[in-house]
């Protein structure tokens, strides 16, 4: 690694780039390249008569490189440097050196993989990791090796892991620059409330206008946080010489150039900005940087396919980047809105786009490349398998690519629009139906983020209301925005877009009504068609099968059909934020290859019944259902097994006799017992195999009060065999003979040992226990008193005779005077009489 002096660093690159074709360039954080590099190239022998590509990867930063650059050589832009970004273009016949977007930049090399004309792309900011950026070096890589071996490419960034990107290149050589840095304090507060950046922003922003001189950018999460702490400010009553300003991406042009322009001599200005302003951007008379250490980025759920943006905590990389703008013209102070402990726990660096973010783009560009696997391009990170086979699972749904993964025909017309496939779908979708003007309009809308900025009181989730502000017609007039106010800046880009978009399909200028939005949305958004489900609250069932919900009732949530276009991503269930009513005349006209018709019969656990309907589905949504009048029996039989297995066994009319007989099998079972294997009759097998021994028996039962009428005896006795019943009479009978001639029953418990409860006196004589299956198993004596209470429990009759009888004779001559207790019971003739018999007379 090369670590030169800025005024160095322009002959080192020109010097390495003239027998190297790919190089690293870094910087310290805040320190900020000279943008005088590209212009410096521009001689050199190699690059006679080509152009330099310069990759920035926001609009703001790639305007005004190009001004800065431009500025430097005394020109206007659209000369030798120009810029082209999403739907706007500064360039000329002589332009050398174009500065360029992301997206630009993948259209560029899918439009012309050599890229004729082409000598150098610099990727600047890659620290950033955006998914264009990493997809773009990918293709930039993979041109280089197979079609432009004189293709130089730069990588340049300030806080790059300079080792892993060097590798990437091919172990490319690495040039520092020293840059030109001013001493910058940091100070840490513990005091700052996390929950409301804004106001804790708003804070450090009056105490440093107290303690510090100079002017302020204040770094907030997002758009939201920007109003509330410029309203702060302005409740605070700054002096008149304090100008605060605005700065993020939705903003229009003129306001943007306001917050980036030099304060007014003898003013101080205030710039509240997002991470836009992180790099990049110089901010003239800035020495004081306010952080409130948060950033909101899109994070994408495989398990829900859908994207929300979450506010975390920065990584160290990006704050430090933060803290260097204080310094780039002079010594500064960093306020950081939290302690050092906090600082010492973030991330090193945040988590790469490709790691994180919907990829249905990144595949429908690759498979436009002629990739079917990422594995064949080189990457830093590679896109994760799972949620790349989602996206990839998308882009088939949208008939965008082959089971192959190839793309199709229509997957190379959705890829030119350098839109979501989705919207790029909808686009061709309706354009064949003669509503292209109109998608092209929800199309520009989706693109950006809403230009109707929520009140207090929330917002109404209706395109439609969105469409008919962009239109200005007098709906939009009489229609109440629901406290909701116009963000004029990303109004008039949405406009912009609509129109280009417009010209780019080359549809005829009829936009039809509003209330075709839904049918549109749900050609992007055909997993996203939500159907009511029953109740009062406004809840929903998407076609994917996942929930989605209103948090507060509103005229939208009233509808029966939507198609949903944006959701918090919730994995189980999903906030609202837009959608658009459908018609179930909608869904028959324009999904019937999806639609499909099933009977469904199941069991009602409230009703405790077995319910039959006929049901029109659209994926895992249910649009209609009607009672189905003659369901076939085996279903309502299925049906009722689920019922039982929900209500448990005990529902079903077991007997004395048939628990008994259960607890005879399960003992045969334990033991393995001849004539075996003995079937597993426990509960819980019974309930896993209902289908296999109930199913037969339940025709004609579909409630629970018909289950009383069940032959539940023959049902399980069909799981035994007739051998096996035999043998289950045999060796485990219901009763045995005692020696005074009784049948005493047995009783049989859940396969524990059998139990025999006899009068003690009716087994005189009997001088071994009484024993079943075959005389393996002896039972468990109950000797009972002539009450029938139990005197002795015992498995050895005879050791019983021997030893504990002459205690218990004793006790029971005491309370039973008038019966026979011999001294010797073995030689005692056993009786079944409560009393001795009277002699006759």
């Amino acid at each position: 690694m090369n670590s030169l002096p800025i005024q160095h660093v322009i002959p080192s690159v020109k010097q390495t780039l003239s027998r190297e074709t790919r190089l690293v360039l870094s910087a310290p954080p805040g320190a900020g390249k000279t943008t005088g590099v590209p212009p410096a190239l521009l001689d050199e022998p190699w690059l006679k008569n080509r152009k330099i590509i310069m990759l920035e990867p926001r609009r703001l930063a790639a305007r005004t490189a190009a001004q800065r650059i431009a500025s430097q050589l005394d020109e206007a832009v659209g000369r030798t440097v120009g810029y082209r970004i999403r739907l706007e273009s500064r360039v000329g016949p002589t332009t050398r050196i174009e500065i360029v977007t992301e997206g630009i930049l993948t259209r560029l090399l899918q439009n012309d993989p050599m890229l004729e004309g082409v000598g150098l792309i610099i990727f600047d900011e890659f620290h950033e990791r955006s998914l264009h950026a990493d997809l773009g070096l990918a293709l930039g890589l993979d041109a280089q090796a197979g079609l432009r071996e004189d293709l130089r490419l730069v990588v340049m960034s300030a806080t790059l892991d300079t080792t892993a990107v060097s590798q990437l290149l091919g172990d490319a050589p690495v040039v520092e620059s020293r840059g030109r840095m001013f001493p910058v304090e940091t100070r840490y507060s513990v005091n700052a409330p996390a929950d409301d950046p804004a106001r804790g922003a708003a804070a450090a922003t009056l105490t440093a206008l107290r303690e510090e001189t100079g002017s302020i950018l204040v770094f907030l999460p997002g758009a939201g946080e920007i109003r509330r702490a410029h309203r702060l400010l302005g409740d605070a009553g700054l002096p008149s010489s304090v100008k605060v300003a605005p700065l993020y991406g939705a903003l229009d042009r003129e306001t943007q150039a306001n917050a980036i322009a030099p304060p007014a001599p003898g003013t101080r200005k205030v710039v509240l900005a997002t991470s836009i302003a992180e790099t990049s951007l110089t901010i003239e008379g800035v020495r004081i940087v306010i952080d409130a250490g948060l950033m909101r980025v899109p994070r994408f759920d495989v398990r829900s396919g859908m994207t929300r943006l979450v506010t975390i905590p920065v990584s160290r990389d990006s704050a430090d980047q933060r803290r260097g703008r204080a310094g780039r013209t002079e010594p500064g102070v960093c306020y950081r809105l939290w302690s050092e402990a906090r600082h010492a726990a973030l991330l090193e660096r945040s988590t790469p786009d490709i790691l994180a973010a919907d990829l249905a783009t990144l595949a429908l560009e690759l498979a436009a490349w002629g990739v079917v696997n990422p594995a064949m391009l080189s990457w830093i990170d590679p896109p994760p398998p799972a949620a790349f086979s989602q996206a990839r699972d998308l882009l088939q749904a949208l008939g965008a690519v082959d089971q192959g993964g190839r793309i199709t025909d229509h997957g190379k017309k959705m890829a030119t629009f350098g839109l979501h496939p989705r919207l790029s779908h909808m686009l061709l979708h309706a354009d064949k139906r003669g509503m292209g003007a109109f998608a092209c309009e929800i199309a520009a809308i989706l693109g950006e983020r809403d230009f109707l900025i929520k009140g207090p009181e929330g917002g109404d989730a209706d395109l439609r209301l969105r469409l008919e502000v962009l239109r200005r017609t007098q709906g939009t007039a009489a229609r109440d925005l629901f406290g909701m106010r116009v963000d004029k800046g990303l109004y008039r880009t949405v406009e912009k877009n609509a129109a280009v978009l417009k010209r780019r399909l080359n549809c005829v200028n009829k936009p039809g009504t509003v209330d075709d939005a839904g049918i549109l949305l749900s050609f992007a958004y055909p997993d996203r068609i939500a159907v009511r489900r029953p109740g009062k609250e406004p809840r929903f069932l998407l076609s994917n099968g996942r929930g989605a919900f209103f948090t507060t009732p509103e005229p939208l949530s009233a509808e029966d059909y939507l198609a949903v276009a944006d959701l918090d991503g919730d994995r189980q269930e999903s906030r609202i934020f837009l959608g658009a009513p459908l018609s179930f005349e909608n869904l028959l006209e324009h999904f019937e290859e999806s639609i499909v018709e099933r009977e469904k019969v199941e069991w009602d656990r409230r009703g405790r019944t077995v319910t039959a309907c006929r049901q029109v589905l659209l994926g895992k949504a249910v649009l209609k259902t009607r009672p189905l009048k003659q369901p076939a029996s085996e279903q309502v039989a299925a049906a009722m097994c689920d019922g039982i297995r929900q209500m448990g066994m005990e529902i079903l009319p077991w007997t004395k006799q048939l628990r008994a007989w259960q607890a005879r099998v399960l003992l045969m079972k334990k033991s393995n017992a001849e004539g075996g294997p003995w079937p597993d009759v426990s509960y819980k097998n019974l309930l896993n195999t209902l289908e296999t021994w109930l199913l037969p028996y339940l025709p004609g039962i579909s409630r629970r009060d018909q289950l009383s009428r069940l032959d539940l005896k023959n049902a399980l006795l069909s799981l035994l065999p007739w051998n096996q019943q035999a043998a289950l009479d045999r060796l485990a009978p219901t009763h045995v003979t005692v020696p005074s001639g009784s049948r005493i029953p047995i009783t049989y418990t859940d396969g524990d040992t059998p139990v025999l409860a006899v009068r003690l006196q009716e087994m005189f004589g009997a001088l071994d226990t009484p024993a079943i299956a075959g005389g393996r198993i002896p039972l468990l004596l109950h000797l009972l008193s002539p009450a029938g209470r139990p005197v002795q429990i015992t498995q050895n009759l005879k050791s019983f005779w021997d030893t504990t009888y002459f205690e218990v004779k004793k006790d029971l001559m005491g309370r039973y005077p008038k019966h026979h207790w011999p001294d010797n019971p073995l030689a005692a003739a056993p009786t079944n009489r409560a009393k001795k018999r009277p002699r006759n007379r």
